[in-house]
This record gives structure tokens, sequence and C-alpha cells, in this order.
């Protein structure tokens, strides 16, 4: 029996030469990003309460765009990894443009949305109960780092084209060499621009915000360059803007499998958003506590969210090249080999939960909640491990429906009612709120893991 176990869900040595040769690359640069957006955070923190609450609630509206773009352009992603197996160039040609296009839309919504009724959508966090700084000062950081940050969306938009094709075609060293000169970039210029060093002016939010576009204007650079170089190693990219029609045969199929993920990215995020709106009735102090909380759990997530990325790759090459078995195989490793590293980290990022927020200049209220929330955060991360790996499983052989009621109609259902009673009609902390919320995410847990074991994702949707 232990051996059955064994041959089932621990690989062999050239298996975990592989996976992490696609999963480490995707971590490094997540890892870089993230700790940078911790130097970043705690720059901005350093100026005080309000400029950090501000910031932090601009960035939860702009995690509802990024995912959006992220969920748009994977359902393009799920045909690009299959076509790579098939080693069909002009379908990954047609998957780039329609990326393009679906990127362009997105991306003039968003930023039209965001320029009538950004105000307003920062105002929703802002609640008078249990103190924390002037929530108009508060407000006006929020608008001044809005206005700004607006200018990085296009390039952010077609850096995620170039890269994530690149991803799905099994390059990942490249965007994770980009990434890593852009979060220099970024935290130089945050040095510079939110504190005036060496010259430069004193922006504050401003700095920060500018100092954000002009790292993506790097990265996007760095990406599409190399990619156009290495003509010989991406083929799809050799005359890719002689024309960005796609077949309408085509787009049909793409928009079929692609739009309830974007849907379904969209609606996550925003009930997320939705989530911390809710925990914010508390008042600003755990608006602040909440965003410590989450750069540093962040961080630490950049594991098993590389690994559920690998999944998506490795798995949607596997079933393109109709390795139905392999594939099977390879994603019950993955699965646990993702899990069992979670429980490691998880136990590292309890052991630091006191710690951390020390470092920023905030009341201590603050800092107690967020050391609360992230000893919350540490004690569901093998659960959310799972359910990132899980859903990523799903979304590798094309099932977007099944995926769609996976996130959607559990944070829906579920964890925005439970958020919205809890922190209206009870007296419960904020972080014992928070920590229910993740308890009824066990439905999903149960969802995902008969979906997987029934194999209804095992499916080439190219040949189909």
């Amino acid at each position: 029996m232990n051996r059955k176990w064994k041959d089932k869900f621990i690989g062999s040595r050239d298996f975990y030469r592989h996976m992490l040769g696609i999963a480490v690359p995707i971590m490094v640069q997540n890892g870089i990003t993230n700790f940078v957006g911790l130097l970043d955070n705690i720059m901005v923190g350093r100026l005080g309460t309000e400029p950090m609450s501000g910031v932090s609630i601009v960035n939860q509206l702009m995690f509802v765009y990024n995912l959006c773009i992220f969920g748009g352009l994977a359902g393009a992603g799920i045909f690009t990894a299959q076509y790579f197996g098939q080693k069909d160039q002009e379908g990954i040609r047609h998957t780039f443009r329609y990326k393009i296009w679906l990127g362009t839309a997105v991306t003039l919504t968003a930023v039209l949305l965001f320029l009538v009724w950004g105000g307003d959508l920062i105002k929703l966090y802002l609640n008078e109960n249990g103190g924390g700084g002037s929530l108009q000062l508060t407000w006006d950081c929020g608008i001044r780092y809005l206005g700004l940050v607006l200018l990085g969306m296009p390039p952010f938009m077609l850096l995620q084209v170039y890269a994530s094709t690149l991803r799905e075609c099994g390059e990942t060293v490249v965007p994770m060499r980009a990434g890593v000169t852009a979060v220099l970039v970024n935290l130089l210029l945050n040095y510079f621009l939110i504190y005036g060093r060496f010259g430069f002016p004193r922006l504050g939010v401003q700095g920060a915000a500018a100092a954000t576009v002009l790292s993506r204007y790097v990265e996007l650079l760095a990406v599409a360059l190399w990619t156009h170089r290495h003509g010989e190693q991406n083929p799809y990219i050799v005359g890719i803007y002689r024309t960005l029609k796609v077949p309408r045969a085509l787009v049909k199929k793409y928009f079929v499998k692609g739009i309830p993920l974007l849907i379904n990215e969209g609606l996550w995020s925003s009930g997320m958003a939705v989530l911390t709106r809710c925990y914010s009735l508390r008042g600003l102090s755990v608006v602040a506590g909440l965003n410590i909380a989450n750069t540093i759990h962040e961080l630490f997530n950049v594991s098993f969210q590389a690994m559920g990325e690998s999944v998506a790759i490795i798995v949607g090459q596997l079933l393109g090249a109709g390795k139905i078995k392999e594939a099977r195989d390879t994603d019950n490793k993955m699965i646990a080999f993702s899990l069992l590293s979670s429980f490691c980290i998880a136990l590292v990022m309890l052991m630091i939960s006191p710690l951390f927020p020390r470092i920023y200049n905030t009341e201590a209220g603050v800092k107690a909640i967020a050391a609360g929330f992230i000893a919350v955060q540490a004690v569901f991360l093998p659960q959310n491990a799972f359910l990132n790996t899980t859903y990523f499983t799903l979304r590798a052989g094309g099932k977007t429906g099944i995926t769609f009621i996976y996130d959607c109609v559990c944070i829906w259902g579920i964890s925005v009612p439970l958020a919205f009673v809890l922190s209206r009609y009870t007296g419960l902390h904020a972080c014992l709120i928070y920590a229910l919320v993740q308890v009824g995410e066990w439905v999903k847990c149960l969802l995902g893991f008969v979906m997987v074991k029934k194999g209804v994702w095992l499916r080439n949707i190219v040949s189909d």
C-alpha cells in the first residue's frame, strides 16, 4: 500500500528536475517581484498610516484589473500550451494576436472605469470605526497614486501577452530575468522618488507610482526585444505583426473557452475586494493591518503560485501531445509536492508573524492586527496551495466552466455572504472573521478534490 502511494505521489529525480526547471524561474521572478513589492510597501509605510492605506486601497482595485488580464489571456493560453505540444506555430500566432485584442479591450475598459469612478471606489474602503488615521488624507494619497499608476496599465497588458506566451511554450527564464531587472529598477526609483534622494524630487506616494510605471516599461522592453531577436527559438514571433487578424472560427473557439476565465477572474478578484471592504468596516487600522499582512503573505505564496502555473504549462503540454495517462500521473505528483512544501513554508510564516509588522512606522494597534492576520494566513496556507493547484489542473484541460463554479460561485455564494453578515451583525474581531471565511472554503476544497479525482479535465481541446 505504501509502495503504491509512493508511486502515485512521489516522482523520480528526472521528474522533479523537469518540474523545477519550469517552476523555479517563475518562483524566482514572482519572489523577487513580491520582495520588491514588500520593500515598496515598507518604504511607503514609513511615510505613515494614511499613505500606506491609500496605496493599499488602490492596489486592491488594480488587483481586479490584473486578474482580469491574467484570466482573459489564460483562456487563449490553454490553447497555446497545447499548440506548443503539437508544434503548431501558426496556432500560437493566432492565440498571441487574440491576446492583444482582448487585453486592449480589458485595459481600455478599466482605464475608463478608474477615471470616472476611481475616487468613489476608494471611498468605499474608508470608515470611521476603529480609528487609524485621517480618512481625507488617505483618500488624497490614494487619488494621487491612482492618477499615475494608470499609465502603467498598457505596458503591463502587453508584457503579459509576451510573457504568458513564452511560459506556455516552456520558456520561463527570460521573463524571470526581465522581471529581476524591472524590480531592481523599481526598487532604486522608489528610493529616489519617494524620499527625494540624490537630487530627485521628494514625491511620496506619487514617486512610488512613477517607479512602478517606469519599471513596467523596462520589463516590457526586455521581454519583447529578446523574443523578436530570437526568432529561431520562437518561430511564432516571425511576422507576428504583419496582420492582427484572427480567423473568426478560432476567435469563437478561444472566446468560448476564455470568457469564463475572464469573468471568473473578474468576479473572483472583485469578490476579494468586497471581502476587504467588509473587513474595512472595522476601521482604517484594519485596512492598514491587512495591507501589511498581505504583503508578506504574497511573498510566501510564490511557491505554490509558481506550482499552479507550472501545472497549467506541463500538464497542458502533455494533454496537447495526447499523453493523457502521463498527464494524470504528473498532476498527482505536482499537487502532492505543492501541498507538502506548503506546510514547511507555513511554519516559517507563523514564526515571523509577530516580528514583521514591527518594521512599519505605524500605530501599535495596527501592528497587532497585522500580526493576527499573518498568523491566520499561515495556518490556511496549505489549504490555499491545494486550491491553487487543483484550479490550474482543471484549467489545463479547458474546463473553464467548472473553474468558474469552483472560484466564483464559492466566493460569492459562501465567502462574501459570510463576511458580510459577520462584519455587520456581530462584534467579532476582523482576524476571526477572516479565519471563518477561510473555513468556508472547505466546500471549495472538497469540490476541487472530487473534480480532479474524476479526471473531467483530461482532454485534448486542440484536437477536439
